[in-house]
């Protein structure tokens, strides 16, 4: 029989204790005495992983392989080995299984028997909670060490300080980097200098040939943002300040939310503060600060004194970010796609080939279909048609439908075989009813899957009903179309536009609709124009 093994261990800890190595022993001891043949390329392990992942270069080896039928059984020492997490063992034992791939464990060799199904679900679950109370004791233990100035809360120095190698989480071994500290307070002294900004600052720096904090060549204005607004330069750091929160940021308007987490702050209240040596005095700190927020309210994309009809609302179709206003010797208004900056070419590797939009013609352009859509209700009503036939539903909503679709025919005719199975007296009843309850419960998660889909599809079907309201809101709109100022043109804009994406000479207009009696006095976007 051809076997695999597979080892893991969490910290780096546990791998300078050898304990994979130790694995390693006592799995090839048992092939031996097994009589199995193991070839050394399906030895798969992951040195230092936490068991809470899937994502494992190991693990994402093995699944490989096995979808290539390179071997028969994975021996693993123990299910926490191969994932803490429940849900993670029953996917990865399934998807292997599928394969023509057993799964055994060393400690408790387990079976098709109930019973041994029934103690690797417990013995999961037991691993999950472990994992989840060292979790928790951890996060305890270390703020009762910060509280105690026994710990500093990060594990890597900020710019301008070092630790000691032998003990970086101790408090009385971080120091100033001599180097580098001067180079912080320099970046605070040019800062104060009149009408300095952050990209002169960037800029500065990048043209003298001194590396960022992650050793780059080119120097970022959020980087200098962040070290200027960070306290610990003027003699004191906060532990607790932040908390993982799931990611809401858009690297740009045209693009998904992004995966993952970010960091939210938390009451100023729960902060711990710890002293470190400083690098400038609290007074210079503070005029920084000032400075950093007067430049925030006048900074050029709050600068009001040309009117942008579109501010904001202009994506690049090239590149996919957002189109910044500029006015050039004082008559000539553009929008100009960001990725053409010095800054964002050199974190791409590229520059947007977008031409600059000229700015007048395309707020004229706009403007004049705006004026089309509020004063044409058909064509609202045309959408609304569209929408009550289910054809404007995102891509991957249908997609979903149809896969539930398809995997509740699928538990069907397995219902109807293992049937057929049992009358025939291939199953006895005992095992016939243990498939038809796990199939039943497959298929009534997949129905309460659908239904909440099919409640989606409903609310958005409903929009149908609300077209009197809209029909009301542009007949409310088409008196001032022609005498509109500039603010009201721009507030209908907000109101009804989503994005103007910019590809060349093509202009494509994404709109929302008001669907609610109050209309423009309540944010909304709740129906487009276009479908894709």
């Amino acid at each position: 029989m051809r076997v695999a093994m597979y080892v893991r261990v969490s910290t780096t800890g546990q791998v300078e204790a050898q304990t994979i190595e130790q694995q390693l022993e006592r799995l090839q001891a048992h092939i031996e005495k097994e009589d199995w043949i193991l070839s050394t390329e399906h030895i798969y392990r992951d040195d230092g992983y936490s068991g809470a992942q899937l994502n494992r270069p190991g693990l994402d080896s093995l699944r490989d392989r096995a979808a290539l039928a390179e071997f028969d059984v994975v021996l693993v020492t123990a299910p926490d080995r191969l994932s803490r997490n429940y849900v993670h063992q029953m996917l990865l034992l399934e998807e292997l299984t599928q394969q023509g791939v057993s799964v055994e464990f060393l400690e408790r060799p387990m079976s098709d028997d109930p019973h041994d199904r029934l103690l690797l679900q417990i013995r999961s679950a037991v691993a999950e909670y472990e994992r989840t109370l060292i979790t928790e004791r951890m996060r305890r233990g270390r703020l009762r060490k910060i509280r105690a100035g026994q710990l500093v809360p990060w594990p890597v120095p900020p710019y301008g300080y070092r630790a000691n190698p032998e003990n970086p989480r101790d408090p009385n071994g971080i120091r100033l980097d001599e180097a580098e500290a001067v180079i912080v307070a320099e970046m605070f002294d040019w800062y104060l200098e009149p009408g300095v900004t952050l990209y002169q600052v960037a800029k500065r720096l990048s043209e003298l040939g001194i590396p960022t904090p992650r050793g780059k060549p080119r120097w970022h204005p959020s980087t200098v943002g962040k070290i200027l607004r960070n306290p610990i330069y003027k003699g004191i750091t906060y532990a607790n300040r932040l908390r993982n929160v799931p990611s809401r940021r858009r690297k740009s308007a045209l693009s998904p939310v992004g995966m993952g987490q970010t960091k939210k702050c938390r009451p100023e209240e729960e902060w711990i503060p710890l002293p470190m040596p400083a690098v400038v005095s609290e007074e210079v700190f503070g005029r920084v600060q000032e400075k950093l927020n007067q430049n925030r309210q006048t900074a050029s994309r709050n600068n009001k004194v040309y009117n942008y009809l579109l501010r904001g609302r202009v994506s690049c179709g090239h590149c996919r970010l957002s189109a910044g206003a500029r006015t050039m010797k004082a008559k000539y208004h553009y929008y100009i796609c960001n990725g053409r900056h010095a800054t964002i070419q050199a974190r791409r590797g590229q520059r947007c080939p977008a031409r600059f939009m000229p700015g007048t013609q395309l707020d004229a352009l706009v403007w004049q279909d705006v004026c089309q859509v509020v004063t044409r209700p058909a064509l609202i009503a045309q959408a609304l048609e569209r929408a009550h036939g289910g054809h404007w539903l995102p891509q991957e909503l249908q997609a979903r439908l149809r896969n539930l679709k398809k995997a509740a025919q699928h538990l069907a005719r397995q219902q109807e075989r293992l049937l057929e199975a049992y009358l025939a007296e291939v199953v006895q009843l005992p095992e016939f009813e243990r498939k038809h309850q796990e199939l039943s419960q497959k298929q009534a998660a997949l129905e309460q899957q659908a239904a909440q889909l099919q409640a989606t599809a409903e609310q958005r079907a409903a929009l149908l009903e609300t077209f009197p309201a809209i029909e009301t809101f542009c007949q409310q709109v088409q008196p001032v179309l022609a005498q509109a100022t500039f603010a009201q043109r721009r507030q209908l804009v907000e109101l009804l536009i989503d994005r103007v994406i910019v590809t060349d000479e093509e202009v494509e207009i994404r709109y929302v609709i008001p669907t609610q009696p109050e209309g423009p006095h309540t944010p909304f976007m709740h129906l487009r124009t276009n479908y894709r």
